[in-house]
């Protein structure tokens, strides 16, 4: 039964596999079939076309390496290549939390570039922002290994131009330890994480109390109210969307509609400067 799991996770995918990306041409009056044939995933993976046969049919149990090959040739994202190596029976190779923007998470942020919006890893360290998010002035930089990380910031060096009602500052907290245990429950080798979660909780009673009895998460949103050099506030509901392929997620700020915030939070768009996304380092290493 596994191993028909298996092969029929591989064939969703197959199907499912965009050729161009993974550098397949389209041939002489396109192609006939979805995604990926089996000889172009063969090729591709480096084994022959009836090996892949007898996966998808479940006749074949694959090696870590057999695995770990379809993945790539497949262009599978995080979460697909976990689902694979269960399937097959293996734990995921590195055991690392992947810090890559995949497709997805670089489409959001090209297509709301003129909203506040970040995407960070499962370990909550920002990857990428938009113009519109800095321009809030907030995220003042600290020259710590982890200035980068959200938890980090709420529980050890905090924004003084960031307020939260007590309501929502604790839907926050709760958000953030829930990640990040979550987090280092899937990813247990990660040297990284490790230590960005012992840095936490040596300098924070309160997330350290979250991380042995965790509040319930209750809402993957809250309000915050920021603070601009300007003198003028500007109060946003900041929104958490999964990005699931790529174990990702992005925090997107918005006000409500006709409000005084929605006109001064266009006021922050317009004044925003340099590229509409920026890139930043990646996590610490452990």
């Amino acid at each position: 039964m596994t191993g028909r799991a298996f092969g029929t996770a591989v064939r969703q995918l197959r199907e499912a596999a965009d050729p161009s990306a993974a550098g397949v041409p389209l041939g002489v009056g396109g192609r006939r079939v979805r995604g990926l044939r089996r000889e172009e995933l063969g090729e591709l993976a480096g084994m022959s076309a009836d090996y892949v046969r007898r996966l998808e049919q479940g006749r074949s149990h694959p090696s870590a390496a057999v695995v770990d090959a379809l993945a790539r040739a497949l262009g599978a994202g995080r979460a697909d290549y976990e689902r694979l190596c269960v399937l097959a029976g293996y734990a995921a190779a590195d055991g690392q939390v992947p810090a890559d923007l995949g497709p997805g998470a670089t489409r959001l942020l090209e297509r709301f570039s003129d909203t506040p919006m970040f995407v960070a890893d499962a370990a909550m360290n920002l990857l990428a922002v938009t113009s519109p998010f800095l321009a809030l002035e907030h995220w003042e930089r600290t020259g710590d290994r982890f200035e980068w990380n959200v938890a980090w910031r709420q529980f050890c060096s905090p924004f003084a131009n960031f307020r939260q009602s007590a309501a929502d500052a604790t839907d926050h907290e709760a958000i953030l330890a829930a990640r990040l245990k979550d987090a280092a429950l899937r990813y247990p080798r990660d040297a990284g994480l490790a230590a960005l979660v012992d840095d936490i909780r040596s300098r924070s009673a309160l997330f350290d109390g979250l991380w042995r009895e965790s509040r319930p998460v209750t809402a993957y949103g809250s309000s915050a109210t920021f603070l601009r050099s300007d003198g003028e506030p500007v109060t946003l509901v900041g929104d958490l969307l999964a990005i699931p392929g790529d174990d990702l997620g992005a925090l997107v700020l918005t006000a409500a509609p006709g409000s005084r915030d929605e006109a001064r939070l266009a006021e922050v768009v317009s004044a925003a400067e340099g590229p509409p996304v920026v890139h930043l380092d990646g996590p610490p290493a452990g």
